[in-house]
Order: C-alpha cells, then sequence, then structure tokens
C-alpha cells in the first residue's frame, strides 16, 4: 500500500502559479510513475501529467508548456508547478502512483482559479 497526501491547492487568480505536492509514505517510491489527474465538477477525471521512474514526462495538451511535472526521490515527493492558471484548471487535483498491477490515489488537493 502507497499512502499519497497532496498538498498545495487553494485559491489563485488567473495568471497566477500554484505549486502541487504530493508525498508517498512508500521507500521505494522511485520505481513509480507519478501522475496528476484533476477532476472538474461533472466532468470525467483527465490526466493532467505524469513522470516515470526514469523522468520522463508527458502532459496533457491543455497544460502544455504552462506546467512542469517534477520529482525528487529521496523525499519520496512528486510536484506539480502549474503557471498562467485558467479558470478552466479549477477542479480537484490528484496524485497518482503506478507500477506494474499497483495503482494508488491520492483524497485530492482543491485549487481553484478566480478573480
Amino acid at each position: 500500500q502507497v499512502h499519497l497526501v497532496e498538498s498545495g491547492g487553494g485559491l489563485v487568480q488567473p495568471g497566477g502559479s500554484l505549486r502541487l505536492s504530493c508525498a508517498a509514505s512508500r521507500s521505494d517510491f522511485s520505481i513509480y510513475t507519478m501522475g496528476w489527474y484533476r477532476q472538474a465538477p461533472g466532468k470525467q477525471r483527465e490526466l493532467v501529467a505524469f513522470i516515470t521512474s526514469g523522468g520522463i514526462t508527458n502532459y496533457a495538451d491543455s497544460v502544455e508548456g504552462r506546467s512542469t511535472i517534477s520529482r525528487d526521490n529521496a523525499k519520496n515527493t512528486v510536484y506539480l508547478q502549474m503557471n498562467s492558471l485558467k479558470p478552466e484548471d479549477t477542479a480537484v487535483y490528484y496524485c497518482n502512483a503506478k507500477f506494474l498491477t499497483r495503482n494508488y490515489w491520492g483524497q485530492g488537493t482543491q485549487v481553484t482559479v478566480s478573480s
């Protein structure tokens, strides 16, 4: 079992920035592909970005160029830096850890982009 705890969400004005963090409970964190997903009210959960154990990253078109996913294996933590935030980025953001058949989710952190 991997416990994932997200932090860093909040209310931000359009054009602002936020950095989300996700701390994992296991020391073998480095083997997991880590991802950030989001779910807006009335919509399906969607992938925002992921980073593999080898550091390969991938982004949704909607955040490409505005967001950076990174990981610090020494701290068992993955980050999502989001810049130039838009109202449509408003959602609950979830951290995800995957390795083979293992798939774990955090409890989510709310991001609200509004003036």
